[in-house]
């Protein structure tokens, strides 16, 4: 019996020394896996941090950007992404941004919706005059850039990026090309152009055999997104523009480390952002939760005209309207806004120069008459929007602006335009 006791007790303390060892053990491998982790971690942050001087930095004063009074989109990061054709790297002022994409991310589901801003669309500048979206840019770089969209559209951006078409064709093939569906009119103006873009961007240019489907190379695919001259022009090219994100999207979220630092290295320096290190680790911290969800352009609704002083341009079929409706579309979650009062202001004015009013059916109309034109209680004879459009607005005379033969906005408009 005490023999017995003695090998129960034995094996007990065996069985016991067993466990403790195990414990020791799993709590070793779960140390180990920490300080792995750990070590990923800081590596990683080194890493980040070694490629972030790689970018060209802007960094953009928050007091500097204009938010229109009670814009707050809440849950959603607001950036601006431009496209500059700049042959020579600089991203700055200077540069026409020939594509404006406002990227709205939904911080909680990580989806990101884009529409793009039409570059000829007749926006409120800096100065208050009126002109083509893309000319902010032009003038004022990129904060100038997106204090246009945040007064003519209620956004509060507060980041953007900026490439050119360079950066994106080396992207383009270090991704191994994108799949694109091409017709046969898309085929030869692309063609047409290809040479130019692979010079700029010192590659070879391939041509196409006409229309189907082409895995294509960096010069092409930045052509095909280029493409304006065919029909349905600009809007047309923004939806290409669009796809060609899509298509880089797609293709960067499956892509190995490998070909990744590889971007990083060729790319990173033909890129402009006023993202700091901090916000950049944030962001990518996400990356493989991110999707991209519908995309549109802006405005909307729309109409085409010629102007003297700045040429071809788009007209928002009532600005109002149209930014009431991009903001359902890049913000579905938010349910209590209402347009500004710049935004109203800013409507009024480019209906009084445009001469482009938005009827209940969401139609515009060109009014050539203001005296005698009585559309309801806010555009009656002698009142357009809250503004008095008598003898204020004789010939010689245009609100503030003298629109006279010699003078438009306070610029000589003679021999050229």
């Amino acid at each position: 019996m005490a023999k017995r006791r003695q090998k129960q007790l034995k094996a007990a303390k065996a069985a016991k020394a067993r466990k403790t060892k195990r414990r020791r053990r799993k709590k070793r491998v779960a140390v180990l896996v920490l300080e792995v982790l750990i070590l990923t971690i800081l590596a990683g942050t080194a890493y980040v941090m070694a490629k972030y001087d790689k970018f060209q930095k802007v960094a953009i004063d928050k007091n500097d950007l204009e938010i229109n009074d009670g814009i707050a989109l809440e849950g959603y990061t607001t950036v601006a992404l431009f496209g500059g054709d700049s042959r020579d790297g600089q991203l700055d002022a200077g540069t026409h941004a020939d594509t404006i994409i406002v990227a709205a991310i939904d911080n909680e589901s990580k989806e990101i919706r884009m529409a793009s801003v039409y570059r000829d669309t007749y926006l409120q500048q800096a100065d208050g005059t009126y002109n083509k979206a893309n000319s902010a840019y032009f003038n004022g770089g990129p904060k100038e850039a997106i204090n246009m969209l945040n007064k003519n559209l209620d956004l509060d951006i507060e980041d953007y990026v900026t490439v050119d078409f360079k950066a994106l064709s080396d992207t383009i093939d270090l991704l191994g090309g994108l799949e694109i569906e091409v017709s046969a009119e898309e085929a030869a103006m692309l063609n047409e152009y290809v040479v130019e873009t692979a010079t700029v961007a010192g590659k070879e240019a391939h041509y196409l055999d006409g229309a189907g489907t082409y895995n294509m190379d960096g010069p092409q695919a930045v052509t095909y997104a280029r493409l304006r001259k065919l029909e349905g022009g600009d809007y047309k090219r923004t939806e290409r523009q669009r796809l060609v994100i899509q298509k880089m999207f797609d293709k960067g979220i499956k892509t190995d480390l490998s070909t990744i630092n590889k971007i990083i290295d060729k790319v990173f320096p033909q890129v402009s952002t006023s993202f700091t290190l901090p916000e950049l680790i944030g962001l990518a911290s996400g990356l493989t939760k991110y999707n991209l969800g519908e995309n549109t352009g802006f405005p909307i609704e729309k109409t085409d005209d010629t102007r003297a002083d700045v040429g071809s341009i788009v007209i928002p079929v009532g600005l109002r309207e149209n930014v009431q409706e991009l903001h359902e579309f890049l913000y579905p979650k938010e349910t209590d806004y209402a347009v500004s009062d710049t935004v109203g202001f800013i409507a009024d004015e480019i209906s009084y120069f445009t001469g482009v009013i938005r009827y209940d059916d969401g139609t515009g109309s060109e009014i050539t008459d203001y005296n005698s034109y009585s559309g309801g209680d806010n555009y009656s004879n002698d009142d357009y929007g809250g503004y008095d459009y008598g003898d204020d607005y004789s010939n010689d005379d245009y609100g503030e602006y003298d629109y006279s033969d010699d003078d438009y906005g306070g610029n000589d408009y003679n021999n050229g335009y």
